[in-house]
């Protein structure tokens, strides 16, 4: 594999996307018409990233029993008004060209349902930039198959790409450690929903601040791989 090929995965939400509102005011709605307690915009907040129904379970505190109905009328809302509320980050569709211009194949790893992920990113006209698109299962039960948790989301996205390396983009520390897990360096992106050393504190290997960071911080990455690869082979031994 050569410098310009190394392979990026990407999160969505908070990384490719700001929902804008559009995620925290559908579980806001779909809680206050069930007549279930709305959390603090903070706690909204970080919901964005992990997936819904463990964070309606964990941060909304919403009954087990509940989670299902609470989740079909979010979509509804999100489908009918969440998505229009979305906006690409600056700076984002200059690095998906650029990428694209160099060969370089990038996927999406997401715990979105993947349907509604392929949605989101034709809905922004992002969606035929990536080659794979990866999410968790469609009907967001305990039961359906699929991957299991980012891990497992970032997993298939490798196995996609037929690549044992590659360097995942993210916003929030469930991104790191599905990285980390699957043994990839993951760059954190400050512009998401992360709180403060958030990041940092899971093991991202640089946090950037602008597209063009990103673009720069994935360079020295690959670049030490290279430099990594060529010394193997130059030792003769492996």
């Amino acid at each position: 594999m050569t410098q310009t090929t190394v392979p990026v995965i990407f999160d969505l939400d908070g990384t490719l996307v700001d929902p804008a509102g559009g995620i925290t005011d559908g579980i806001a709605s779909a809680l206050r018409e069930l007549e279930l307690p709305v959390p603090s915009q903070e706690l909204l907040d970080a919901m964005i990233g992990p997936k819904l129904s463990d964070a309606l379970l964990t941060v909304a505190q919403v009954p087990a029993g509940r989670i299902d109905e609470v989740i079909a009328i979010y979509r509804r809302y999100y489908l009918a008004q969440g998505i229009a509320q979305g906006r690409l980050y600056p700076g984002i569709l200059d690095v998906l060209d650029s990428f694209a211009a160099a060969g370089r194949p990038v996927a999406v790893a997401t715990q979105k349902p993947q349907g509604l992920a392929r949605i989101v990113l034709e809905h922004h006209g992002i969606a035929g930039k990536f080659s794979f698109i990866r999410g968790s299962a469609d009907d967001e039960s305990a039961a359906a198959a699929g991957p299991v948790g980012k891990t497992g989301i970032i997993a298939a996205a490798l196995g996609d790409l037929a690549t044992q390396h590659a360097v995942m983009v993210g916003d929030r520390a469930q991104d790191v450690a599905g990285a980390i897990a699957n043994g990839l360096d993951c760059i954190g992106v400050s512009w998401g929903f992360a709180p403060d050393g958030e990041l940092d504190d899971a093991g991202a290997v640089a946090v950037v601040d602008t597209a063009p960071d990103l673009v720069a911080a994935i360079e020295r990455l690959e670049a030490i791989h290279a430099a990594a690869m060529s010394e193997v082979h130059n030792d003769g031994t492996v």
